[in-house]
Formats: structure tokens, C-alpha cells, sequence
């Protein structure tokens, strides 16, 4: 089997999940990537034999989306060139994470394909949102990389199509522990956005992950590091809570572990923004807003007890099965 899976990479979510199910495709055959946007700063450890600009996220200085940075890096021509150019007929299976140039792709061509990915669980209406729903938002959710079947990944099966997230081997294998620190991952803040905060925090070690962190080093309490995978898992594996935006990824790996939670979802992103409302609901805090009193904050958060529910992990062999099983029925 010819298997061709889109990652839509605005982010590192993506991509860390599709190489946690790399493995486990090459049993059902042959996998070739197609990485669409230019956000991720992991290395990539996937054999990736196409690419596109695609559409990437761009941020304000604190925690923001700048729109009109996005807009204006947007280029359709191109998108459309790559759409067409991408030869899907030569694959069984077309896999899309999010991606609107695979979607468009499988229009052109005719191809069948599958929206497999936390976007997916938006197209059922059971799946948290704010209380104040954004029809645009909405519409993005719905209708950005549309696909006849979907495969959803969330907190909890708000439907029968929704699936436990995808969870590290490395986080599932490990024997987490609390060695005090905190972690923080809001790659939406710049440096000085967050860093009077922590330092007021003299008592606490914060272990801050940033993208234009070239290697690691401490400055008082706060140890700064590159983004790495590696130095990422271990530290939110040891840590005593996380600080990180209203993604997926990072939040299910740390309700799996059990570790303390605070969400700081990017603001007018409105996919953070069901997030952040999906983890109220399970007891984590969020904070909309990050202002002078954001070392207080923190301080309450860490002196509040904690009682989330147990995250469960993908058995990941089992829904790839059902996902090539139905793929072409309706």
C-alpha cells in the first residue's frame, strides 16, 4: 500500500504526531510526507518528499495572531500550483492532518482522502467551543481542509468518530516524576513578555522552551532551551507543572502524566480557544490574558490542588486499522 499523509505545519503538534505514527504506518506500507507551512521548529525525522509554504501562522509580540502577517504571506497562485502538482492517483490512501492544499488536491484529481487529526473533531458540534462561538472560526474548522471521512482526536469522545490523542511512546513509557521545576512552552511570547513574571518567582526554577534559544543556559531561575523534542519530553516528564498555550498536543501529554496545568491559549486563535474551553471543563485553569499580576498567577496556581481526569493514550494500531479498514466507505 501507497500511503501519502499531509502535515500541515504551523506548529510543532503536528508534525511531533506524525512521527509517533510513522512507525506504525510502514506497517500498513509505504509512507511519503507532504509538509505544508513553514512554523515547526523541530527537526524532522520523516522521509518528507513534498513540500509547500502553504499557510503559516504568524504572531504579535504577546501572545496574539497578527492577521495581517498571515494574509499578506499568503500566496494562492502558488497554493493552487501545488495543488495540482501533487500526484495523488499514484497513492492508496490519502491521509490529510489539516491540510487545505491536500484538500484541494483531492478536489482537482478526484481523490479520495481521510481528515484524520484534532481538527477533525470540530465537524461534529458535541466538541467544546467558548461560550461566545465565532462563525468565522467555525467556518475554518469546517471548512479549511474539508474531506468526505474523518477520523477526530481529543480530550474525550465528545463523539463516535473522536478518539484518544496521540501519546509520545516516550510519555507513555515513562515513570514521570516532580523534580520542582516548571515548564513553560507559549512559543506565541517573546522573551519579555513573560520574563519580569519568573523572575519575580525567585523561589521556582522555570525550564523555558524558545524558539530562538540557541542552546541551553540559565540566567537566575530561569534555564533557557532550544526547542528539542528530547530536552522537551524530559523535562515536562520531571516537571512540577507546565505553562503552555491552548494547543493539543502538549496539554493531552501532561493530563497523561498527571502534571499540574496552565493554559494560555493564543489569543484570537479560535481553535486554542475550544481548547482552553474543553480544559475548563476539565478543571485546568486558563488565563486569557497575561498582565502585571501574572506572577501571582502562577503562585495560586501552584498552591491550588489539582484533580483532572485521567487522560487515556491512542491505541494507535487500533485506530489506523479502523482508518484503513473504512477509508473508502461512506
Amino acid at each position: 500500500m501507497k500511503i501519502f499523509y499531509a502535515i500541515q505545519a504551523t506548529g510543532n503538534g503536528h508534525i511531533s504526531r506524525a512521527m509517533q505514527l510513522y512507525p506504525y504506518l510502514q506497517k500498513f506500507g509505504s509512507v511519503d510526507f507532504f509538509l505544508s507551512g513553514n512554523n515547526a521548529s523541530l527537526n524532522i525525522d520523516l522521509p518528507v518528499k513534498f513540500k509547500s509554504a502553504g499557510c503559516s501562522l504568524h504572531y504579535s509580540k504577546c501572545g496574539g495572531l497578527n492577521y495581517w502577517d498571515i494574509a499578506k504571506n499568503v500566496q494562492p497562485v502558488q497554493m493552487y500550483k501545488d495543488a495540482k502538482s501533487l500526484p495523488l492517483k499514484d497513492y492508496d490512501v490519502v491521509i490529510n492532518d489539516f491540510d487545505s492544499i491536500t484538500s484541494l488536491a483531492c478536489k482537482m484529481q478526484n481523490v479520495h482522502s481521510v481528515q484524520f487529526g484534532h481538527q477533525a473533531s470540530f465537524i461534529s458540534d458535541a466538541t467544546p467551543r467558548p461560550e461566545k462561538k465565532s462563525l468565522m472560526g467555525e467556518m475554518i474548522l469546517k471548512h479549511y481542509a474539508p474531506s468526505p471521512k474523518h477520523i477526530g482526536l481529543h480530550f474525550e469522545k465528545y463523539d463516535s468518530f473522536i478518539h484518544p490523542p496521540i501519546i509520545k511512546d516516550e510519555i507513555v513509557n515513562t515513570d514521570p516524576k516532580n523534580l520542582g521545576h516548571i515548564t513553560v512552552y507559549l512559543p506565541s511570547f517573546q522573551k519579555d513578555c513573560l520574563e519580569k513574571a519568573f523572575n519575580k518567582l525567585s523561589g521556582h526554577q522555570f525550564h523555558w522552551f524558545l524558539n530562538d534559544i540557541e542552546f541551553k543556559h540559565t540566567v537566575g531561575n530561569i534555564t533557557y532551551y532550544p526547542v528539542n523534542q528530547k530536552q522537551f519530553n524530559e523535562s515536562m516528564i520531571n516537571c512540577n507543572g507546565i505553562i503552555t498555550g491552548g494547543g493539543f498536543e502538549t496539554p493531552s501529554e501532561a493530563l497523561f502524566l498527571g502534571k499540574k496545568i496552565l493554559s494560555i491559549p493564543i489569543r484570537n486563535h479560535y481553535e486554542q480557544e475550544c481548547n482552553a474551553a474543553a480544559l475548563k471543563k476539565m478543571g485546568v485553569p486558563v488565563v486569557y490574558e497575561v498582565g502585571t499580576n501574572f506572577d501571582q498567577i502562577i503562585e495560586n496556581w501552584l498552591n491550588t490542588p489539582t484533580h483532572y481526569p485521567t487522560m487515556k493514550a491512542n491505541n494507535i494500531p487500533e485506530t489506523l486499522q479502523f482508518l484503513f479498514d473504512t477509508y473508502n466507505t461512506k
